[in-house]
């Protein structure tokens, strides 16, 4: 019988995404694993495999379309033997018609309001299997089509796979157990609670009855835009922010830093590594969460999140908005490896290249505007992170030291933390655990 294949949920939060690119035309044989179109959502362009074997037979949404539904139909493949006429005409019913990609409107209405997803992707993850009492069970195409031959209920299945995703080994686990068959009798979780809608700001006419006709053109919101403009609204209207600031003396540091550099072994001609700033303050924030555990969690309204590890994610500037790729426990890597990591990150961010996996979650944020001549500012919290910290440029200035003024290169840092879970004179021990890395930087080598 015909095999439909769905717009597939990249991520836990994605509804919907837009079709870049087929990779494969009707006619084509696809085997498990082949990679066949490509689907950008609001952070990244991410590849789609096959997870069955077949002839394709219709493509029903075409290249370039938009706002396609996470499980809408997009094409249909012939299994192996069977009339690709046939089941171009007859399988599946039709997808929900995507939006094309249009002109710029006039004025673009009004968009409601939607519950607020995480943000802040080389290959892309496998797609997410939707079982039938609601839930959404992350899995690899093997893992599905294994539990598919063995009349698995992939759902009731907890993964061992990255972020929990449901792989190979788990599925063999639960067959050898005899457990997780029959879909339909998996209890069905009960549906969470609507979201409340965040309030609207002025409509678009009220607005544009502002300026003179002519005076300007509308540029229409992308994802990306719409994503960030969700997550700000989210973040200031229910995190309680408390800001904290110091002032770090960034010579020794320097010091070190060009020491470091130019120790650096050489590979074709080229340094192995070349700190920057940066990467030493993604080290520094991430032993100071060590140093002050309390303070490396996650509020939730039943218990607080605490974090075993410094996961740190660092806010890179893209065309469009911005994306916090994840140094995952930082604490524990050296110098050398999270500069090589963040300069790979960050190469891949502006290309929107990330996997889900290397932008999503973290127990921290860094956003640093030091480059860009920024004295000092207060970077709004990223949940469910409970802090950010927000770098300021290194600057000479003049300092009182034994008595006596002197000249010295100094950093503004602004710690923000949620309130709820880090008050001022935790948030305060965690910034003193972070200067003192920063002024003591021989502490980040041993």
């Amino acid at each position: 019988m015909p095999i439909n294949i769905t717009m597939p949920a990249l991520s836990p939060t994605m509804e919907e995404g837009n079709l870049a690119k087929w990779l494969v035309k009707e006619g084509d044989k696809v085997k498990s694993g082949d990679v066949i179109a490509e689907i950008e959502t609001d952070k990244a362009t991410m590849e789609v495999e096959a997870v069955d074997e077949g002839t394709v037979a219709k493509i029903v949404v075409p290249a370039g379309s938009e706002g396609v539904k996470v499980n809408a139909l997009i094409a249909v493949l012939a299994a192996d033997g069977e009339d690709v006429a046939a089941a171009a005409s007859g399988a599946g019913s039709a997808a929900p018609a995507p939006k094309a990609a249009a002109a710029p409107a006039e004025a673009p209405k009004a968009e409601a309001a939607s519950a607020p997803a995480p943000s802040a992707p080389a290959a892309a993850p496998a797609p997410a299997a939707v079982p039938s009492g609601g839930a959404r069970a992350f899995s690899s195409p093997l893992a599905r089509r294994l539990a598919k031959e063995a009349g698995i209920d992939i759902s009731a299945i907890a993964g061992t796979g990255p972020h929990g995703r449901v792989v190979k080994s788990d599925i063999e686990a639960a067959a050898a157990g005899g457990g997780a068959k029959a879909a339909a009798a998996a209890p069905q979780a009960a549906a969470p609670a609507p979201a409340a809608a965040a309030p609207k700001g002025a409509s678009d006419e009220a607005v544009l009855k502002l300026f003179e006709q002519g005076s300007y053109e509308l540029v229409p919101h992308d994802g990306m835009r719409k994503t960030i403009a969700r997550r700000l609204v989210e973040s200031k209207q229910t995190v309680p922010h408390f800001y904290v600031s110091v002032d770090c003396d960034l010579d020794a540091l320097m010091a070190l830093r060009a020491q470091l550099n130019d120790a650096a072994p050489r590979k074709d001609g080229a340094p192995a590594y070349k700190l920057s700033v940066n990467d030493m303050v993604i080290k520094a924030m991430a032993l100071a969460l060590r140093d002050v555990p309390d303070a490396n969690v996650s509020w939730t309204e039943s218990a607080m999140v605490k974090h075993k590890h410094a996961d740190v994610g660092v806010a890179v500037s893209i065309p469009g908005g911005l994306i916090t790729p994840i140094v995952r426990k930082a604490e524990e890597k050296t110098l050398s490896v999270i500069s090589n990591e963040m300069r790979d990150l960050g190469k891949r961010a502006k290309d929107r290249k990330l996997k889900p996996e290397e932008y999503q979650g973290g127990t921290t944020s860094v956003s640093n505007m030091g480059m860009m001549g920024v004295k000092n500012f207060a970077a709004v919290i990223n949940p469910p992170h409970a802090t950010i910290l927000a770098v300021g440029a290194g600057e000479q200035r003049v300092i009182v030291k034994n008595g006596e003024m002197a000249i010295a290169t100094v950093m503004t840092v602004t710690l923000s933390t949620d309130h709820r879970c880090v008050d001022g004179a935790l948030g305060a021990e965690l910034l003193q655990a972070f200067k003192g890395y920063i002024e003591n930087p021989m502490g980040m080598l041993v």
